[in-house]
Order: C-alpha cells, then structure tokens, then sequence
C-alpha cells in the first residue's frame, strides 16, 4: 500500500483495505503499508508538512502549492526520482504481488519502477481515487496508464480519469472505502437516542450539530458555537478537535463559559461513523474520506471555506453543489443565516436533507476488495480461502426520520 500523510484521507483508506483483507482472508493476505513520501526523502517530507501547515493556517496558499506539485508528474513519468533508494528496498525486501497506491503522488514512475525490479509478470499495480468529481483539483499524478486497474469513487471522477488517458477498460468504480467496523456499527432509532444520552451527555429530540475537522485539528470551532449560542434551547453541537490539543483546550474553557449550550467535545475520534449517526448536519471541510462518510450515513453537509477552498476540495464541493446540496459558509455570518433559515423554517433543511439523501450511492464493499486481492491472486498463481462477511446490524441505509 503506497499512501502518504497529507491530510488523513489517504491512510484512512489504506487502513481500511488492510483491515478488509483481514477479514475477508484472514492470515493468507500480508499488507504492508508504506507512507512512501515521508519514508523514501526528506525533500518529500518537507512538502507534506508544507502541506499539512496550509491546509490548517492558509488553505488559499493551496492552489500555488498544487499547481508546483502537479510538476511531478513530469519528473516521475517515467520512474521514481526522489526517494527511489527507499523504494527499491522495499521492493527488494517485500516483494509484493500487488502494489496499490491510494495517494495521487505515488502512481507515476512507482508503477514502472516496480514492473522493472519485480518483472511485470510477478506482480500487479492498482490505484484507488478517492475524488468524487473531475476538473481543477484532479491531479494528472492520479493517473498512470499503464496501471493493471484503476477504482474511482464515482462515475463523474472515473469519466474523468479516462479524459486524463486511463484506457476505458480498466476503470473500475470502487464506491467507498471505509472501515469494515463502519458498516458493521450502526444504530436503530432508539440506539441512536442511547447513544446521545448515556455516551455524549446530549439530550435526543435537539437538532444536533456536528463540528468536524480532519486529524490535523485545521478547524473554526469556537466562531461557530458562536454563532449557534442563541439557540441553545434547539441546538446542540458534537465537535471534535483532531490531533490539536491545543484547540482541544480552548474548546474545554469555552464549553465551561457556556453552560447553558450542550456541547459534546472530544480530540482525534475514531467513532466518526457513530458520531455522525446521531447528528442532523456535519460542518466540514471538503476532505473526501469524511464527506463520504457523512453521505453514507445520511448526515446532511456543510462545507467549511472559512480561509478558501483547496482545490482538491472544490472537486468534493462541486459533486455536492451540482446535486443541489452543496450549502457553503464562508464565514460566521454566513453559517448563523443558514441556521437561521433552518430553524425559521425546518422544512428548507428538510429539502437540503432530501436533495442530499439523493446522492447517495450504494456499492457491495467486499467487491473492491475481492477484485483487487484477484490482482495479487493472479500474479503470485495461488488460491485463497475466502471468508463471508457478516451483514451489518440493520439494512445500512440510514435513511429514516431523525428527531429534530
């Protein structure tokens, strides 16, 4: 598994093919992740950090920085530049059957370095794109040609890839990526009021507001409970704060300067799937791997562009935005008129909530995982023992009415 840790949308990803091969066939499939920017250079090091900075101080910065890393492209058509000691050795050492990269900036030249030290027969190579539209945002690094197979999100994005010169034929549609324990863990009506009550502290039947970040902690939180304090006889919030203890802090001192708001505060949640299950909207930035999460799970967005929009975010934004459920703050004011609105007149967050619901998408998971474990399958010559999946706790769909 090729990722890298910008953002934490690529590793979640290559978590949970990890933990899918595990459950599907136990002990006979081995996944080695690599973080294989960080590990492989220190040139590449800086530029995720560099990276990581603008995404929580200055998103605008962002488009300056993509469009340098959009040159990678041409520096690894061909083959792997900086870093390609590190990876020769893990090739060398590891010898995989199937190389997948879940990362933009590890398709280009990883795949064709592979093929040369492994022998192209031995092996296979596999992307998954987690982007859910095309256009200014896509990175021309998601797309190598010569790849075995090449999984999209969605439609939109896979038609895309094959604009960028991904042959027809080996485009796959992939649907989401997520854990196994997120479509095993999902609450009745009445386990979803358990949950608010006894777990968060929080009162069922208030309209809940979910306050997210990514686990870099880049976040608006305190401007927007703000913001929402002068309903704090209707509306409740849910915030997580990431890996930034210091954001952690400040939203403990104001959740105690404010008793009078209900207000649920927790750092890096690995729960994301429950937390979003018993919430009416999420506030969120445009990162991949949480939007598709909240739209699983029926949890009604709105995007966070307080400081701009990343380009890779304005591909999330636009697949939302074009099926009328795009709502976008990008300020204070702008989120305390949506609230507004919403409590003024629920049936306007009802149409939101029923314009979001319709772009829901539905994908057998196990499929993804089955075809990309066929790859390694075919090039090391074996048979495997595959194990069922158990169904989840309920039909998954999440679609029922919520107590506002």
């Amino acid at each position: 598994m090729l990722t890298s840790s910008t953002g934490g949308g690529h590793d979640a990803r290559a978590q949970a093919f990890a933990e899918w091969c595990f459950h599907l066939y136990r002990h006979e499939v081995d996944v080695r992740i690599e973080q294989m920017l960080e590990e492989s250079s220190g040139f590449y090091r800086g530029g995720v950090n560099f990276y990581n900075w603008i995404q929580k101080r200055m998103p605008w910065l962002h488009k300056a920085f993509y469009t340098v890393v959009e040159g990678l492209s041409l520096i690894n058509r061909r083959t792997v530049i900086f870093g390609r000691h590190y990876y020769e050795q893990v090739l060398q050492e590891y010898r995989p059957h199937l190389i997948l990269s879940v990362h933009d900036c590890l398709n280009r030249g990883y795949f064709q370095l592979a093929r040369k030290i492994l022998g192209k027969h031995n092996m296979r190579c596999a992307t998954y794109c987690g982007e859910f539209s095309g256009g200014w945002g896509y990175s021309w690094n998601w797309v190598e040609p010569t790849v075995d197979l090449y999984f999209s999100r969605t439609p939109t994005a896979g038609d895309y890839a094959v604009k960028l010169g991904l042959p027809r034929e080996k485009s796959r549609l992939g649907g989401d990526l997520m854990l196994p324990r997120a479509l095993l863990e999902v609450f009745s009506p009445g386990e979803r009021d358990r949950y608010l009550s006894k777990i968060l502290g929080l009162k069922p039947g208030l309209f809940t507001m979910f306050l997210a970040t990514g686990s870099n902690g880049a976040n608006n939180h305190v401007e927007l409970l703000t913001q929402l304090l002068p309903y704090s006889d209707r509306i409740q919030a849910i915030v997580v704060c990431g890996r930034d203890r210091h954001a952690y802090n400040e939203l403990i001192h104001w959740r105690i300067q404010h008793p009078e708001f209900g207000c649920f505060v927790d750092g890096f949640s690995d729960v994301m799937h429950l937390l979003m299950q018993v919430s009416d909207a999420i506030v969120t930035r445009g990162g991949t791997t949480t939007c598709a999460k909240a739209l699983h799970f029926g949890c009604p967005i709105i995007f966070n562009a307080l400081g701009g929009v990343m380009p890779q975010e304005k591909l999330t934004v636009k697949f939302f935005h074009n099926g009328g459920a795009g709502e976008l703050i990008a300020n204070g004011a702008q989120f305390r008129a949506l609230v507004d609105r919403w409590m003024q007149d629920p049936s306007t967050y009802d149409a939101h909530r029923a314009a979001f619901l319709a772009l829901r998408y539905e994908k057998d998971a196990t499929a993804l995982i089955d075809e990309l474990v066929g790859l390694a399958k075919d090039a090391a010559g074996v048979e495997l023992t595959r194990y069922p999946f158990p169904p989840p706790n309920g039909n998954g769909k999440n679609g029922g009415q919520r107590k506002r």
